[in-house]
């Protein structure tokens, strides 16, 4: 995707391979910055932190993470402890996310198939580089199958205008590029077909109102910042015609763990009779888990994120108080949403239903 023209990735190398770039999303969309990772540990923060958000993007960072552990185990005493410790702790970094388990462990198992430093760090970086492409790539296909969904909408319409609702920011910035959810409608817009996307704001880091729109701002793509509570209202009154989200884990059973308030539009879309799609890399199922609500971990984050919201304010970037100042708060940063809710899931090999017998049918080599 591109950014005042120029193309960008989220995440890239510099021309020397010792230093990994990330555009830190804490400034969008006020500021455009380029942030340097030059340590294990500075993809650590960054992955924790939210300097980088989205389930692909994490899963990459942290590969690109275990890259610069191998250089750095050269200074270490035990080249193979360390590159241990470190997988440890960048697992820990968000434990909702799948591909950033699924990332650290296929690192671990690349590094460890050579012998000799030298080769296992030219190894971690073809690995990482790897999965950087391999997401990127499964994202261009997710756009090319969600792109007749929108298709078929649009010829309903006689080339009406698509309003198509997405929650938080399943776009470029969280995936490398082309994104999940956005995925089908860059596509669409690209092939000229006209879409409107309704942007939750998506409380209380307000990634969608912050990021989502960021991107469809630079590619030119109508679009709306609704707060989360409207997409209802929305639905009731027809103004949705398919709701389409990414999500960071899913189990094999077609379960969905995304950004909190997902469930609620899944909800909404169920009762109003409107599609509601999750597009995802086969990177973020989950194979080892059948049931979301009692089997995958919710992160809880800090309450402050829901006691102060960030802004622009006087040219600078400020947190403001919005609760009384000993109100508790508590703060879940993701819900799952039922398969029993969920129209069709969105993959870079086609869709299937949510149900274990699709997915396994779409992923024959998982039975």
């Amino acid at each position: 995707m591109k950014v005042d023209g120029t193309h960008y990735h989220a995440i890239w190398l510099d021309k020397d391979n010792t230093v990994v770039k990330i555009i830190d999303q804490h400034f969008l969309p006020f500021r455009f910055v380029i942030k340097d990772l030059r340590t294990s540990d500075d993809s650590y923060f960054a992955i924790k932190d939210m300097n980088v958000r989205g389930a692909p993007l994490i899963g990459i960072t942290a590969a690109f993470g275990m890259y610069l552990a191998t250089m750095e185990a050269k200074e270490e005493k035990s080249f193979n402890e360390y590159i241990s410790r470190t997988a440890d702790k960048l697992r820990s970094a968000r434990p909702t996310a799948v591909n950033l388990a699924y990332a650290v462990d296929l690192m671990l198992d690349m590094i460890s198939s050579v012998t000799g430093t030298e080769k296992k760090i030219e190894k971690a970086l073809d690995t990482a580089c790897k999965i950087k492409d391999r997401e990127i790539d499964m994202c261009e296909n997710i756009g090319i199958y969600g792109v007749p969904l929108i298709e078929k909408i649009s010829e309903k319409k006689n080339g009406g205008t698509v309003n198509i609702l997405t929650h938080c920011n399943a776009g470029w910035l969280a995936c490398g590029d082309y994104g999940t959810a956005t995925a089908p409608v860059y596509l669409a817009h690209d092939k000229g077909i006209k879409v409107h996307v309704w942007v939750d704001e998506t409380r209380p880091r307000n990634q969608g109102a912050r990021l989502t729109a960021w991107e469809l701002l630079q590619h030119g793509i109508p679009h709306t910042v609704i707060a989360d509570n409207t997409g209802g209202l929305l639905m009731q009154k027809g103004m949705v015609d398919i709701v389409i989200t990414g999500s960071d884990r899913v189990t094999e059973t077609g379960d969905v763990a995304n950004k909190i308030g997902t469930y609620l539009k899944a909800l909404a879309a169920y009762d109003s009779q409107i599609p509601f799609y999750v597009a995802i890399p086969s990177t973020t199922i989950d194979w080892d888990i059948t049931d979301g609500i009692s089997q995958i971990p919710i992160e809880e984050r800090d309450q402050d994120e829901i006691r102060y919201v960030e802004g622009l304010t006087d040219g600078n970037i400020k947190k403001v108080l919005l609760t009384p100042e000993k109100s508790p708060a508590l703060n879940y940063g993701f819900d799952i949403t039922p398969a029993r809710l969920v129209t069709g899931i969105i993959t870079e090999k086609g869709i299937c239903q949510a149900n274990r017998e699709s997915i396994l049918k779409m992923f024959p080599e998982r039975k």
